[in-house]
């Protein structure tokens, strides 16, 4: 297999995993607790001595990890290099002033640079190369593709509007209710809290999430009812990195449009010319990994040049 077919492929995982590898041993803290006779050092994740213990009237000394000094926290909020800046998800900002929670000054700073980055620049790549729940999608249609399932089974309809619904049912309630809706429910913060702190009940969210992408629709929670994703599609509209069309290296073969989990992103292509709509491209790279015609690659946009409809 060649490097090309696959190398948007291994900087997603190696995003994915040595993120989640940071936030393990960034929240990693090594307690020394007192014992009848004599002293002892546990390795502890999240600083939860208590469950450890049942009292933390024991520990003498509780020393983090080198690698706090990198990170700590998780996806929802997380504080880097020494408090130096933190990193906020928007979508968790939003439900908690939503639903009258109070919120610190680096909260709304974190939140601010990740909608900046991502708004600005990135898209939503957040959901190709950061979410953890990408990895259990994209095994969900790696063995959909194994076992046939996209061919043998009836296709279920689910609008990929959906997602922007459940966007705006999830502000809806949190309003109303006084709870951040979404966080209670996410797949996305039991998967990755889960990894980082010890997996508890969220493990029968993620089999729910990876049983439907399996079993029912293939990029179904990702790309029909994640309001994450509806998130980022709407901050990244406008971002500079797009995927940019050849027109004239394009042979229609169409192998990007059956690897891509937004298809409808390729609808242009054997068409027009040109930079591709972005709003809700992963900015994977799965279809330039598929194209052998040299048709699709990475773009910046610059500020002064339109974007083709």
């Amino acid at each position: 297999m060649k490097f090309a077919k696959i190398k948007y492929l291994l900087l997603r995982r190696i995003c994915q995993v040595s993120i989640l590898v940071l936030f393990i041993l960034g929240n990693y803290s090594i307690a020394t607790l007192k014992n009848v006779q004599y002293k002892q050092e546990v390795g502890i994740f999240g600083g939860n001595i208590e469950s450890l213990m049942g009292d933390s009237s024991s520990v003498l000394a509780k020393e983090p990890s080198i690698f706090s000094h990198i990170v700590q926290g998780n996806l929802s909020h997380s504080s880097w290099f020494g408090g130096i800046f933190s990193l906020t998800d928007p979508l968790s900002v939003m439900q908690i002033f939503l639903a009258g929670g109070g919120l610190a000054l680096d909260v709304l700073l974190g939140a601010l640079l990740v909608a900046a980055i991502y708004g600005i620049f990135l898209g939503r790549v957040y959901c190709a190369f950061v979410c953890p729940i990408n990895l259990v999608a994209d095994f969900a249609n790696f063995l959909r593709d194994k076992l046939g399932f996209n061919t043998a089974q009836r296709k279920l309809f689910i609008s990929r509007s959906t997602r922007f619904v459940i966007l705006g049912l999830g502000l809806l309630l949190s309003a109303l209710f006084g709870v951040a809706a979404f966080e209670l429910i996410s797949p996305i913060s039991m998967l990755h809290r889960g990894v980082v702190f010890g997996m508890g009940f969220g493990i029968f969210a993620v089999l729910a999430v990876f049983c439907f992408d399996l079993f029912v629709l293939k990029n179904g929670f990702c790309g029909h009812i994640c309001p994450l994703g509806a998130m980022y599609s709407l901050l990244g509209k406008f971002a500079l990195l797009r995927v940019k069309h050849t027109l004239s290296n394009c042979t229609k073969c169409m192998e990007c449009v059956r690897v891509c989990p937004e298809p409808e992103v390729l609808k242009p292509i054997g068409k027009q010319d040109g930079i591709l709509k972005t709003m809700t491209c992963l900015r994977c790279g799965r279809c330039i990994e598929a194209c052998d015609d040299n048709a699709l690659h990475f773009s910046i946009l610059h500020f002064t040049q339109k974007e083709k409809k």
